[in-house]
């Protein structure tokens, strides 16, 4: 299974693999994805923050999480309670985000 359809699968059950449905929840869990991937030598997330940087107005100073949030919630000052409505949002935009991410990154490892 690649990265890309195992985050697939994540989106379509973020509580039952993080105990709750919130972007926090999914995000602190990619976050130790990336690392445990990284650490037996597999890409993991690498090149994430930097891709969304390339391709989307964020602060340069903010962590991937925080310019998801940008990007999901123009005006976005640090806030972290959200309605249902808002998790919704950023939860859909975060996966939508990853999957472009991922499907690029498929895209140019096929590349002779």
């Amino acid at each position: 299974m690649s990265e890309r359809e195992y985050f697939a699968q994540f989106a379509k059950r973020v509580g039952m693999f993080v105990g709750r449905t919130s972007f926090r929840a999914a995000t602190d869990f990619m976050m130790g994805y990336d690392q445990a991937a990284r650490r037996y030598g597999e890409p993991g997330l690498t090149g994430w923050r930097e891709w969304l940087m390339a391709n989307y107005e964020v602060g340069a100073n903010l962590v991937w999480a925080g310019q998801v949030m940008q990007i999901a919630k123009p005006g976005w000052q640090g806030e972290q309670d959200f309605t249902y409505e808002e998790e919704e949002r950023l939860l859909k935009v975060l996966f939508e985000l990853l999957d472009e991410f991922l499907a690029e990154r498929e895209r140019l490892a096929a590349q002779p």
